[in-house]
């Protein structure tokens, strides 16, 4: 493996855990801030979904920690234990943001149904392309090869890497819907959407760090195919 390609790996690697780390530390100190409203997670996912007109999805308990989601398959809100029960801005910043993705679908919303399109390409691609990467630098690597086999799996990381770019814009929607709806519906304070903001901020960054790691690694692919063809 080519030593540009170490170096990206650690260094995204190593911002992304500051990144994580940053963003737990600061749930737990929301987590430790009672809303106004008193309201659950639960409730404030409920609450939200019906102020938008959304009777057809759920909202349920999962499992672990950070583990929130939108399931637009089951049209599921799941909220992880702690979100769920608990009545403080970090609950009300994750419930309102995932219930943002359920608004997102229920509107149709233009990014969230190009993303939703491209998941059955990105399944495909993110188990082969590394696979194929490898073979083709090996194979390039021993005798001079044929690049065709890397540029095949550039074409496979290429399409997570646009996922991941897609992401983007629908985590910041989303967050935006919910820190709009917090405010209208006076779930918080304004301090108390400061902080909320503040939290979906860290979790946002988590998506923007992998999509400019997958970015960083399409180059640096895209610039040794060239190389290599040249030769």
């Amino acid at each position: 493996m080519p030593i540009s390609i170490i170096v990206i790996s650690v260094v995204f690697m190593l911002l992304g855990m500051l990144v994580q780390w940053r963003l737990k530390s600061k749930f737990n100190e929301y987590s430790q801030v009672p809303t106004s409203s008193g309201l659950s997670g639960k409730e404030i996912a409920e609450k939200m979904l019906k102020d938008n007109g959304i009777y057809d999805v759920k909202v349920i308990s999962v499992a672990g920690r950070l583990t929130d989601h939108y399931n637009p398959m089951d049209k599921t809100v799941n909220l992880s234990e702690g979100v769920y029960n608990e009545r403080n801005v970090s609950a009300a910043a994750v419930a309102a943001h995932e219930c943002g993705h359920a608004v997102q679908h229920a509107t149709a919303y233009n990014m969230l149904m190009l993303r939703s399109k491209l998941v059955p390409a990105v399944q495909i691609s993110s188990t082969l392309s590394q696979w194929v990467i490898i073979a083709g630098l090996g194979f390039m690597g021993f005798g001079g090869g044929s690049p065709t086999i890397l540029l095949v799996g550039i074409i496979l990381f290429a399409v997570t890497t646009l996922f991941s770019v897609i992401t983007l814009p629908v985590e910041f929607d989303a967050s935006a819907r919910a820190l709009s709806w917090l405010e209208t519906a006076n779930i918080t304070t304004a301090p108390e959407k400061e902080k909320a903001k503040d939290a979906l901020k860290w979790a946002a960054l988590t998506y923007v760090v992998a999509a400019l790691a997958s970015i960083a690694m399409l180059v640096q692919y895209i610039l040794i195919y060239q190389q290599r063809s040249r030769d």
